[in-house]
């Protein structure tokens, strides 16, 4: 038997691929800026992204323990001189060059990193302190470039290892202990210029603010976790902060509804995403899970992506309409302490929320070793999953584990839940392989839960928010509890079978557009409007009952407490249908914000209305946005998050970056349109397939942009 082993050949590859499209991107320039700078710029740049500013004075320079054995030429004498252009020289090595002809070659035919870590076995005694028997790593191509395989006994190893005696001669099977001395140098050495690159550019750069940009991916994360304040005393938001903070999420989620509306493969990713992560797949106390061969849990899947999604987009809705309301109302005690307790019980039911989707998704994931689904037991419709540990066991075995775990629990409040995920963020800057151990649903859940976590810490530290109560402040949340329970037992009724068996169907064309139509049709059929109606029209009521329950309270001069506290009155489900049945005839067509058929013509949002003006941009920052607006979901391509970030720089907007992997970008004060955006930096640093789709989404609707409005300067 033999079998894969965890090791770096993902993030070396990742690493390797982020320099060449910096140097494809930025090549000339760091070019032009090194050789300009003097030796003390040269110094200042190579020391600025290393640890605590150290960096090896020589080859020999023992002062750094063993880092001299592993990547000796990164050195400030050989990188600084100023008549030399090595570094110039060992960037283009290391970004146009494969992994494989580095293996085998260094720069200016110099020995290879295979050479080099064997030369320092041999010189140095440098050895692994981990002596990983019976695996061995593979270099043989690109494919297989790094992976490293464990076998069971010796025996078996000998016996692998004679099939494999033509690479191990060659030097491209080498024992694990030392192939992961040369993929630890690899990464060392990518890691340093990939983070030299940006320092070169932010160095050499005559227009960009020293102190604004964070420099790259890896560590504006750093920057932000420096500065988030979880202490007792969080510095304060004004109230017009917290209000454009809910409006971007706000906007975030209907993006996401209309992706799903419009854009086959956005919706096969998601449901595929939400259809294998199902709690009946997590195996219960004796290691049963249910099956998954039926077609029906397809139709389901896709029924709760979408309505999951709608619920999202109204439920932050309601949020923004809440602090809107609160704004205009600050003097009227009455009505503050209404709308206060109102976004106080939604804004917890939120983060439940989330943090429920957070477990899913971990407890099919990196953590699911560690949880167990109690057979026959169900929570809303869904199967009962619980922790079969108590998250401080992994402390010191895996802690990001520890942390995953933590952040799963339901007695973990949403201040607990920010110091959990600085924890996480500050494990992964110093570990940057552990990310790669969580899938992307994982991470991108994550973003999520940092986003409310931190939503709320704000809102407890800007305004006199009460506690949660489970009687008064409940005008939003018993409709929409209301509202499920009809709407919830209608996804056994629909069969999707037609277009969406396989989920991959989704993308052969028509299919997703007629799935989205059945399911609309079911929804009036069964409950007399459009699901985006029964939703727009829940925020309408709830807006309502505040303010006439208020106008109450003032005619009657008394205060709301427990003894006058009378339960909202929600007609029969009959009645609602029929009421809904009428008012829907009389709706102008397709006018609804949170529409799910994708029918051709769509009544305009406010958003889609802005007019951008036309900028004048860097060829590189051009390339970026003509593709992410290229037309056609099909026809778009590739860009990491640091062509992204280095695009929307260019357009001067500030990044500020926040909590799990999050970051907010904000325009320059002559912007036309003053309305920062948040984006999730993706798993892998490349914005591709669905993420490009919606991160394209939410630029076109927050800013109006398209690709007729940029143009090469």
């Amino acid at each position: 038997m033999m079998s894969e082993t965890s090791d770096k050949s993902t993030l070396v590859k990742e690493l390797h691929h982020d320099l060449a499209r910096k140097f494809q991107l930025h090549g000339s320039r760091i070019e032009q800026m090194w050789i300009s700078f003097d030796q003390g710029r040269r110094e200042k740049a190579v020391r600025a992204g290393a640890a605590d500013g150290c960096v090896l004075a020589d080859p020999s320079d023992r002062s750094m323990g063993d880092v001299y054995k592993i990547i000796p030429e990164w050195n400030l004498r050989d990188l600084t001189q100023p008549a030399s252009d090595y570094l110039l020289d060992l960037l283009k090595h290391r970004a146009t060059k494969s992994l494989s002809d580095q293996y085998c070659d260094g720069v200016r035919g110099a020995l290879g990193d295979h050479a080099v870590i064997l030369e320092s076995m041999r010189v140095h005694n440098l050895h692994n302190v981990n002596p990983f028997r019976y695996c061995f790593t593979l270099f043989t191509n690109e494919a297989t470039y790094g992976k490293s395989y464990k076998v069971v006994d010796s025996a078996k190893y000998r016996e692998i290892t004679a099939k494999l005696s033509t690479a191990i001669d060659d030097g491209l099977c080498v024992p694990q202990s030392m192939g992961d001395l040369i993929l630890q140098r690899q990464i060392c050495l990518l890691q340093a210029l990939n983070t030299l690159v940006e320092d070169i550019l932010e160095e050499g750069s005559t227009s960009r603010k020293k102190t604004a940009r964070p420099k790259k991916p890896e560590e504006t994360a750093r920057v932000a976790l420096s500065t988030l304040s979880i202490d007792h005393k969080p510095e304060k938001m004004s109230l017009e902060n917290l209000i454009a903070q809910a409006l971007d999420q706000k906007n975030a989620l209907e993006d996401y509804v209309t992706l799903c509306r419009t854009e086959p493969v956005f919706l096969a990713y998601v449901v595929n995403t939400w259809f294998f992560s199902r709690p009946e797949l997590v195996p219960d106390e004796k290691g049963r899970s249910e099956p998954l061969i039926t077609d029906k849990y397809i139709s389901i899947a896709i029924f709760e992506v979408i309505h999951h999604a709608v619920i999202g987009a109204a439920l932050w809705d309601c949020v923004y309409r809440l602090l809107q309301t609160l704004a205009t109302n600050l003097n009227d005690r009455l009505f503050r302490a209404v709308v206060l307790q109102e976004i106080a019980n939604v804004c917890y039911f939120e983060y439940r929320r989330v943090q429920k989707l957070f477990k899913r998704y971990v407890q099919m994931g990196s953590g699911s070793k560690y949880f167990k689904r109690i057979s026959g037991v169900y929570d809303s419709d869904s199967a009962r999953v619980s922790m079969k540990i108590q998250p401080e066991v992994l402390t010191r075995k895996n802690p990001q584990l520890h942390y995953v775990l933590r952040l799963c629990q339901t007695q973990l409040d949403a201040a607990g839940a920010v110091e959990w995920i600085k924890k996480l963020d500050d494990l992964h800057r110093s570990q940057p392989t552990e990310r790669g151990q969580m899938q992307e649903r994982e991470l991108d859940s994550f973003g999520d839960l940092a986003v409310v976590a931190s939503f709320v810490q704000a809102l407890r530290t800007s305004l006199p928010i009460p506690p949660i109560n489970t009687r008064k402040g409940q005008s939003f949340l018993s409709r929409l509890k209301s509202l499920g329970t009809e709407i919830e037992p209608l996804k056994t009724e629909i069969d999707l079978s037609e277009f969406a068996v396989p989920i991959d169907n989704l993308l052969e064309p028509g299919m997703a557009e007629a799935a989205l139509i059945s399911l609309d049709r079911l929804f009036v059929d069964k409950t007399g409007t459009e699901l985006g109606f029964l939703y727009q029209d829940l925020n309408e009521d709830c807006l309502s009952h505040i303010q006439s329950r208020c106008q109450e309270q003032k005619a009657k001069i008394a205060s709301i407490n427990d003894s006058d506290f009378r339960p909202i009155a929600i007609p029969s489900v009959a009645n609602q249908v029929e009421q809904r049945r009428q008012k829907y005839k009389t709706r102008p067509a397709n006018s609804s914000i949170y529409i799910i058929s994708p029918v051709s013509e769509i009544t305009a949002e406010p958003e889609d209305t802005v007019v951008s003006p036309i900028f004048k941009v860097k060829s590189d920052t051009f390339k970026v946005f003509s593709t992410m607006f290229s037309a056609g979901s099909q026809s778009r391509g590739s860009i990491s998050w640091a062509a992204f970030e280095a695009a929307m720089a260019d357009l001067n907007f500030s990044v500020r970056p926040r909590l799990g992997s999050v970051f907010m970008f904000s325009p320059p004060q002559d912007f036309p349109v003053q309305r920062p955006l948040t984006l999730h930096r993706p798993h892998q640093s490349h914005i591709e397939g669905f993420r490009l789709l919606y991160i394209t989404r939410r630029l076109k609707k927050a800013y109006g942009w398209g690709i007729d409005r940029f143009e090469v300067a």
